[in-house]
Formats: C-alpha cells, structure tokens, sequence
C-alpha cells in the first residue's frame, strides 16, 4: 500500500463512480498469480527474479532491465514521497516542499529498523497496513455507500477501455496494483523462511507462501475498494466529481461525513506512505544486487533513490502547487505499469522452463495464464500510448 493507491483510486472514484472496482479486482487477481510466481521461483530455484535475469541474458539486456526496474523504484519512491508530504501538510500544516525534504529522514528509520531484524520490518509493515485497513473501515462505515452500486462496479464495462480518460486512471490502477519491483522483492524475501530443501519440502513452501500472499493481497483489495467506494460514495453521487487531490478530499470528508473523518483520513495516508518507504528500500537493495552484484549500504543506496524523487517532487511542488503533485502521484503509478512487462515476461518465462523448475514448472494451464495475464498488461500499457500520441490523453 502506498500513496499512489491513493490518487489513482481517488481520482477514479470521484471521477467514474463505482465502474473502475472492476479494473481494481482484476489488478489484484493479476498481482495473486504473479506474486505466486515469484515466490515459486524463488522458493524452487534459489534465486531470485533480478539474479536470474542475470544468470539468463546478456550483459545489455540485464542492463536494460535493471533501468526499467530502477525506474519503477523512482516512480513509487515519488509516490512515497509526495504522499508523506502531503499527509504532513494536513496533520501539521507543514509546507509541502518542506515535508518533501523531511521524508528523506526516513532513511535513517529505515536503516535502525534493518538493523534489527527482518522479523521486525514484517510487523511493522502489517501494523501499518493494519492501520490503513482500520482508517477505512471507519470511513466506509460513514459514507454508507449503497450495496447493489457497489457490487455492480466489480462487473467489467468496454467503457474502460474506449474512454481514454477512464483508461489512464485504469493503467494507473493496474502500476499501483501490480507494482514490478515487488515481484523482485517478493522472489527474495520468500527464501528467509525456513523449509526442506527437498522437493516435498518446496512444493509445501510454495503453497503455503500461496496462501499467504493471497491473503495480504486480499486486504490489500479491501483498502483498494474501500478509498474509490468512498470517493464515489462522497464525491461523485454530491457533485464533487472534480475532486481529484487528496488536499481536497481531506477538506470535504468533514462537512461530508462529520468529525474526525478527515484526521483519519490523513493518519492514513502517513501510514501507507511509510509502509511504502520499508519495501521501496529492501526492492532496491535486492534489485541492485541480483543485477550488478553490487552491495551498497542501505542507507547510501536509500540516500541516492530518495534524491533522485525528492528533485522532481520538489520542483512540481513549487512550481505548480498542490494540483501538480496531485497530477504527479498519478503519472507515478502509470510509469509502475509501463514498467510491468520488463519483469513480468521473464518471471513466467523461468517458472515455465523445465530445466529451470524441474516437478514444480508452470503445468500447462498455468502457463497459458500466465502469458495471457503478460500479454494483457502489455496492450494495455500500448493501447494507452497509442491514445497518448493520438492526443486523446493529456
């Protein structure tokens, strides 16, 4: 969970109603089976997806595909940063360009946090989301939104895909969703637990890990749903269709929804941006290493990813105000999704080679999906460009 969940889902709301809860499933659904796959590649092969890569292709092509990585963090660290900033700025009215700069304090949290274990940084993450989860249940609880609408907007329309306006919130759904470095990520933190290395033994590690991220994912889906229920529920059915900024929605939610549905709202959105601070750091140290095989400490290789989003956060904040990092938190979670193909591909690739994955490769059935999942991220992200060129999205 991280803060462009925020504005995607948001703007979506406000915007569209309940007709994008449908984008938000599949999102999720996909995320499942991928997050699956590289727990399984992990867990059977010993490495993880950036190490294999490395041991699979050229020297140019692992180059290449460790940018497009890189690119990702970038993207979800501006997301990181700007939602902390802005989250600040409501709870203590710091100016966001400042609250820009003090996010990049965080890295010595984060470094103290490493230090003391990966068992710990596993509590503190599901205590946030927890957190998250808690905020919004109360907010839905108040916005009482109405069930048949609800339900009706997990059904899939075509709107979504004529509707280039429609289309880009979807995309940037689909990049906050299905975030690439977390299948790096994921593909590694799966080898701390403890199994049989023996095929029994990973077949049992494989399913349970199944289970477990089907579960975090599936309250993921919850806060997902829940923040555009509660923004076509608030905003869209009152005629707030315009509210695209999370400034705005924090200033409406209390004469809409009463006391301290706003303060709530902002706790939130704290949480989730520190949420996505503990992960960005470990998908880059992991992401670095299994590339380049070059270490760098964890705080110096924090420092240069926090520098490289604080520079464009800072500029759009004091040139464009809040409507801009508005606007930017957005684009942040399109360029995840651009990004997607360059990891997925190769992950369904390794778990459907035989030589790889030996009796517990992708069954056929599987591997059908699995390419079809691939291929589906890949024509949306080029069917958005295309409409992009075209002029229809601005």
């Amino acid at each position: 969970m991280d803060p462009g969940n925020w504005a995607t889902d948001l703007a979506g709301g406000a915007q569209f109603g309940y007709t994008l809860l449908s984008v938000i499933l599949a999102s999720n659904l996909m995320a499942i089976l991928l997050q699956g796959l590289s727990s399984k590649l992990g867990i059977v092969t010993g490495r993880d997806l950036a190490q294999a890569c490395r041991d699979n292709y050229s020297k140019p092509v692992g180059f290449l595909l460790w940018i497009a990585c890189e690119i990702a963090i970038a993207a979800c660290d501006l997301a990181e940063v700007i939602g902390s900033a802005i989250a600040l700025n409501l709870l203590f009215h710091i100016p966001i360009t400042f609250g820009i700069v003090i996010t990049a304090l965080d890295v010595l949290i984060v470094q103290y946090l490493q230090n003391k274990g990966f068992r710990l940084l596993e509590a503190l993450v599901i205590t946030l989301v927890a957190t998250v989860g808690a905020c919004f249940l109360f907010e839905i609880i108040l916005s009482q939104p109405p069930f048949g609408a609800v339900m009706r907007g997990f059904i899939p329309r075509a709107e979504v895909f004529t509707n280039p306006s429609m289309l880009y919130i979807a995309i940037g759904i689909l990049g906050a969703t299905v975030m690439p470095h977390n299948l790096y990520l994921h593909s590694s933190i799966v080898q701390t637990r403890q199994y049989e290395e023996t095929p029994e033994g990973k077949r049992e590690a494989v399913h349970f890990a199944f289970i477990d991220s089907t579960i975090a994912l599936s309250f993921a889906l919850f806060i997902n749903a829940a923040i555009l229920i509660i923004a076509a529920a608030t905003f869209h059915t009152s005629g707030h269709a315009e509210v695209g900024e999370i400034q705005d929605a924090y200033k409406l939610l209390t004469p809409l929804l009463g006391a301290g549905a706003s303060t709530v709202f902002a706790l939130a959105l704290l949480a989730s941006g520190q949420n996505s601070t503990l992960t960005g750091t470990l998908a880059g140290q992991i992401v670095m290493e299994g590339f380049l095989n070059i270490r760098l400490r964890p705080w110096l290789r924090r420092l240069i990813t926090r520098g490289i989003a604080i520079i464009p956060a800072v500029i759009v904040a004091i040139m464009y105000g809040e409507s801009g990092t508005a606007k930017l938190l957005v684009f942040s979670q399109v360029i995840l999704s651009m990004q997607l193909s360059f990891a997925v591909f190769p992950l369904v690739r390794f778990t459907s080679d035989k030589l790889k994955m030996g009796e517990l490769v992708n069954p056929l059935w599987l591997k059908l999906l699995a390419y079809a999942v691939a291929l589906v991220i890949a024509v949306l992200n080029i069917w958005l460009l295309l409409q992009f060129f075209r002029g229809s999205v601005s």
